[in-house]
């Protein structure tokens, strides 16, 4: 019954967040879809562009989990000046961060012939990635407002507020790239605009909404410029930095095989950013019961209900595996569906269904492994956990995959296969330490 009750709380929590998270990835996926009907070349210079972006996106989405952390922490103690310090100085850590990004890429810019890409793909990639780069800014801002409201147990306004966002993007990317109602067709750089435009719209949306919402009064900034203090930001830090270097390193490797897809041409670039695309979609299912995770273990440990903690652990543990096991069999059942829907070009989608199949094998391995660094980040455990990342990704993974698409000639397969090595690698090795902490925790 314990199970049971447990897991019917967390996925009450869960299930407006996985269905926000699945919301904010269909702004990819329309642009993959849209941009994917406009030829090989602009769909591999979605995946040249989306492999530098993800990495400062997801490095400041591993930084932002310290506010579901600390407000957590806050709510579970019933302690609102806190939640309201956690909102406003993790509001300001994700703008400076975007505005510390956005420089970076500036500077980048005219170095982006360095990255071994087709000479076609770097010609129409430049303006592009500044749009999207200056999407950072709103884009962090946004996340860092819902993760506010997701600890504080406040997921649907969020989740309505991301999918208007998403259906505004599905229509402006049609009236932009294809140059619709009077505007004229600016191609790949209207998906950009449209996306831009959509997190603008998204982050002025929930700043109205928390402003407005009186039952949250007390939980909201009073006042949103004030002067942050260090000893606050330090102890933001101390979770949000290992848990930006631990995401950074599993989206870091899977940047890495985009750029080295580069190599094996344009029809591998295509078949690896839909494949992508599609096994991103489906992390979002379990990404968002692992967010749920970290709240629902960060409220138990702020309350000091350390019986209760095993129960919302194991009760997490089984909720991911049978997530995993849902997400393997629609890759494995449903692969040419999927590649038939962002492109017409044989070649790709032949290669983009044997890349799906390799999906489907680790869905098992990445669902649980989430679910448990999630856990180990609500009981405040970053560092352990992000070397642990770093081994599995950068020390096993990415060399496996260079290994068999080099060596062994494998190419697009043996990138992939390299990543469901790595996945494996976290997975048996996040877990035994949630286990150790939960005995240590609850040992009477």
């Amino acid at each position: 019954m314990s199970l049971l009750t447990e897991s019917k709380i967390t996925l009450r929590l869960a299930l407006p967040l996985m269905i926000g998270q699945l919301s904010q990835m269909l702004l990819g996926v329309t642009d993959t879809f849209m941009v994917g009907h406009l030829g090989v070349t602009e769909l591999a210079t979605l995946t040249f562009v989306n492999s530098i972006f993800y990495l400062p996106f997801v490095f400041s989405l591993g930084l932002l989990t310290c506010i579901s952390v600390h407000t957590a922490h806050a709510r579970g103690g019933g302690d609102p000046t806190a939640a309201r310090s956690s909102c406003r100085n993790g509001l300001y850590i994700g703008v400076a961060v975007a505005i510390l990004f956005i420089g970076l890429s500036l500077i980048l810019l005219p170095f982006l012939d360095r990255f071994g890409q087709p000479p076609s793909v770097v010609e129409i990639s430049r303006s592009y990635f500044t749009i999207l780069m200056v999407s950072l800014l709103p884009a962090l801002a946004s996340l860092a407002l819902k993760n506010h409201a997701d600890a504080l147990d406040r997921p649907w306004p969020p989740f309505w507020i991301f999918l208007g966002g998403v259906l505004l993007n599905i229509l402006l990317n049609w009236i932009m790239i294809y140059g619709k109602w009077g505007c004229p067709a600016l191609g790949m750089n209207g998906a950009a605009w449209a996306t831009l435009i959509s997190r603008v719209m998204i982050f002025v949306a929930l700043f109205i909404w928390l402003e407005t919402n009186q039952s949250l009064r007390d939980w909201v900034p009073y006042s949103w410029f004030r002067k942050p203090l260090k000893a606050d930001l330090l102890a933001h830090a101390r979770i949000g930095l290992p848990a930006s270097f631990q995401m950074l390193c599993e989206v870091g490797a899977f940047s890495a095989a985009g750029f080295m897809m580069g190599r094996f041409g344009e029809i591998a670039m295509a078949a690896h950013q839909i494949a992508i695309t599609c096994a991103s979609a489906a992390f979002m299912i379990p990404l968002g019961l692992a967010m749920a995770l970290t709240v629902r273990t960060g409220a138990v440990a702020g309350a000091g209900e350390t019986t209760r903690l095993r129960a919302v652990v194991h009760s997490g543990w089984l909720l991911a595996t049978g997530f995993g096991l849902i997400n393997a069999a629609a890759f494995f059942f449903a692969g040419s569906y999927w590649a038939a829907q962002f492109t017409d070009d044989l070649s790709v989608i032949s290669l983009t269904v044997a890349l799906l199949v390799i999906v489907g094998v680790f869905q098992l391995f990445d669902s649980v492994q989430v679910a448990s660094s999630s856990m180990l980040r609500g009981l405040h455990d970053t560092r352990i956990p992000a070397v642990m990342g770093f081994v599995a990704y950068w020390v096993i993974g990415l060399p496996v995959a260079m290994l068999l698409s080099w060596q062994w000639q494998m190419e697009a397969r043996g990138v992939w296969w390299g990543l469901a090595a790595g996945l494996f690698v976290a997975c048996v090795t996040l877990g035994p330490r949630l286990r150790q902490h939960l005995r240590r925790m609850t040992r009477p």
